[in-house]
């Protein structure tokens, strides 16, 4: 089988509904095949949250020569590479796919308009596969997977099971490390836009726990550490953008299994982006 016509088979796996309510778009999609030849016959696929120099290397020694990745391959949003021509460290990769023989699809848009869960329904395939991962669905509220009703458990234990279930080097904790935590939000990219409408829903809503990926050092951080100066019962657990992200791209190793039954797929962990010293 080709490797455009694997990538045409996940593409209808997914709902395949942008946020607006249209069909994902083809041509400005953020879906494309970021390096290589999707006419050739794919002899492996390998998912993974980004096409690192290590993924590439252990792609090229499990015989894949198909990457599907879920964050862009060469730095910028677009993956464009023009800006790239004299960089040496974009040269080395670049050479290290040539001679691979290695092609990179980019799943983001369709991962996240939703895979099917056995009832009819679609949800954001990289949520559900966190959520998955932490043994969340049966917490998960009203099908949403950025809203969760766990068991009430100490913010600072909690920081430690989610470290230990992801395998993270550390993770951040701010606010009241005592809070009990059972109302939780995923807000995914805390950057600055719309933070006050986050602050309000936290508030208006008894949030307890805030599971955050990007996460700026003001607005709803310093919202929650004031909180826990006060006394309340509120903690931002601090997870970073990839790592929060990744077990979505693990778990799409196996729905991808059942969709191509003769192909040998495997997930290749990126790990923790972040060291601690």
């Amino acid at each position: 089988m080709k490797i455009s016509q694997v990538v045409d088979q996940i593409k209808k796996y997914h709902y395949g509904i942008d946020p607006s309510g249209q069909p994902i778009d083809p041509a400005s999609t953020r879906d494309q095949i970021l390096f290589g030849d999707g006419e050739a016959e794919c002899t492996g696929i390998v998912t993974c949250i980004y096409a690192s120099v290590n993924v590439i290397k252990q792609a090229r020694e499990e015989g894949a020569n198909l990457i599907v990745c879920h964050e862009a391959l060469f730095w910028n949003h677009g993956d464009y590479t023009e800006w790239l021509s004299d960089n040496e460290e974009f040269q080395e990769k670049k050479a290290l796919l040539e001679q691979a023989q290695i092609t990179v699809w980019r799943n983001h848009d369709y991962v996240h308009s939703g895979i099917p869960i056995g009832d009819g329904r679609y949800i954001d395939g990289i949520f559900y596969g966190l959520a998955e991962e932490l043994g969340w669905t049966p917490y998960m509220v009203e099908g949403d997977p950025m809203r969760y009703r766990i068991l009430p458990v100490r913010a600072a234990a909690l920081a430690a099971q989610i470290k230990e279930k992801l395998h993270y080097n550390g993770i951040r904790l701010i606010g009241n490390r005592n809070a009990m935590i059972s109302n939780i939000w995923i807000p995914a990219h805390i950057l600055g836009k719309k933070d006050n409408e986050k602050i309000m829903k936290i508030s208006r809503e008894g949030i307890e726990g805030v599971l955050a990926f990007e996460l700026i050092d003001f607005t709803v951080a310093e919202y929650i550490r004031d909180a826990g100066m006060l006394g309340k019962n509120k903690a931002i657990i601090s997870m970073g953008h990839f790592n929060g992200e990744e077990p979505g791209m693990r778990y799409m190793a196996g729905y991808l299994q059942e969709l191509f039954c003769g192909l040998p797929i495997r997930f290749i962990a990126c790990g923790d982006m972040y060291d601690y010293i």
